[in-house]
């Protein structure tokens, strides 16, 4: 039986990108320019909070909405009266699960070593691989399980969740039996990336590495994925100088593809790979980082439809050049945001990311928004259900404390006191009970 759960608000912000592929178009000088609409006007929400689907079931005026329900009951009632409701965050670029602590590593990084010089050390991923081969599937998920629950705290109702500390088919498997059944017990979305080529294993050469992610991992995923036990969304490569070249990631990417992931991969980071070109020509749904991207890169991107998740937190923590996220909105690229969590960047907040994106790679607080709900939705596939506020699409939302919807990304690791519920499927998970008590200016 569907339950029915109405918020009443002042003033709702919704993202209105009704098109499927995640954005609105309209014709502009020199091609196609993606433009954002965040309408203030006075709007009711009602949704089914049906544990079958948790759906939206209206949007619109108050009153229109009032006239359309009057007869209805509801199991709850949300006044929101001073304050914004806005679609919920979605992360689209996570490595939540892992075991080992690297806080070591920051104080090398103050120093001056840079990412390669502390992976070729020993550091970096290989130190995660060698902790999270030993943990048991149950430290994984509780330890997972906790991270999770700080992103909802932050506004995260849709993370994308990465495997790749394994790199052997059995903690490949690990992780994502792991990522498998947060997915089924646990109060957030989750899509699921298998990420078995993040490093070259040790004793392995890139070629080898990829021989046996094509031989032997992706046929055991397509087999657990016929069998009902593992559903793995997307399929991600490290193309980078020392990782994977150009040759093996386009191997691996297509074997991927052929099993029936998408194609959602971290290319031109530290150097200028191509990757964004091979992405275009694979058919990639997004490619993540681009600190390094070409010019021909952004425009293949761009004609492909192919998202970029940028990854501010990275940036800013390596001290890497920022990506060129003002270049590829003005070409039309589909410019998507994800908090890179791992242990290299430690970050679980969506709105510290959206400030990051703003202050360093000069988007506006419009286009952060939009990169963080409507388009890292699109990036994952999910924008027909996902990443706005729109009639029949999941009710995952969140609700602030200030009648200004900046101020989620104006204020600096403020979420704490801004945020006062978190929606998923039109189910409350989290209410900030401190939040009607103070202030969040």
């Amino acid at each position: 039986m569907a339950v029915e759960l109405k918020i009443s608000p002042r003033e709702i912000y919704s993202l209105r990108l009704p098109r499927a592929q995640g954005y609105n178009s309209v014709p502009g000088s020199g091609g196609w320019r993606w433009q954002f609409d965040f309408p203030g006007s006075r709007f009711l929400c009602l949704w089914s909070v049906v544990r079958r689907d948790g759906c939206i079931k209206a949007v619109g005026q108050a009153d229109v909405i009032r006239n359309q329900f009057s007869g209805a009951t509801f199991e709850r009632i949300i006044d929101c009266s001073g304050k914004c409701v806005l679609p919920g965050l979605v992360d689209a670029h996570t490595h939540p699960v892992w075991a080992g602590d690297r806080v070591h590593e920051f104080a090398m990084k103050l120093a001056g070593a840079s990412y390669m010089e502390i992976h070729q050390a020993g550091g970096g991923i290989h130190f995660t691989v060698e902790h999270t081969q030993k943990a048991t599937a149950e430290e994984l998920f509780d330890t997972f399980k906790h991270r999770l629950e700080r992103m909802r705290r932050a506004g995260s109702t849709l993370v994308e969740c990465k495997s790749g500390y394994g790199l052997n088919l059995e903690t490949e498997l690990k992780m994502l039996r792991v990522i498998e059944r947060a997915k089924q017990s646990l109060d957030i979305g989750i899509s699921s990336t298998y990420c078995g080529a993040h490093s070259v294993p040790k004793g392995k050469t890139a070629t080898e590495a990829a021989d046996d992610i094509i031989n032997n991992h992706l046929p055991k995923l397509k087999e657990l994925k016929l069998s009902g036990e593992i559903h793995v969304n997307n399929i991600d490569v490290f193309c980078e100088k020392g990782v994977f070249d150009l040759d093996s990631t386009r191997r691996i990417l297509q074997a991927g593809k052929d099993i029936g992931l998408q194609i959602n991969f971290h290319g031109d980071e530290l150097h200028p790979m191509k990757s964004a070109e091979l992405g275009a020509e694979l058919g990639a749904r997004a490619i993540s980082h681009l600190e390094e991207v070409s010019d021909e890169g952004i425009a293949e991107m761009a004609k492909a439809k192919c998202a970029a998740v940028l990854l501010p937190t990275t940036a800013y923590m390596l001290r890497l050049k920022q990506p060129q996220a003002r270049k590829m909105l003005e070409e039309g690229v589909i410019v998507a945001l994800g908090s890179d969590f791992n242990p290299n960047a430690y970050c679980f907040s969506m709105p510290m990311v959206m400030h990051l994106a703003c202050v360093n790679m000069k988007m506006s607080m419009n286009e952060a928004l939009a990169a963080a709900t409507i388009n890292a939705a699109y990036a994952l596939g999910k924008s027909d259900t996902h990443g706005s506020i729109e009639t029949g699409k999941q009710g995952d939302l969140i609700v602030i404390n200030s009648s200004r919807w900046e101020h989620l990304i104006y204020q600096f690791g403020g979420h704490e006191a801004l945020i006062d519920y978190v929606i998923v499927k039109g189910k409350v998970v989290y209410q900030n009970e401190s939040c009607g008590a103070m202030s969040s200016y």
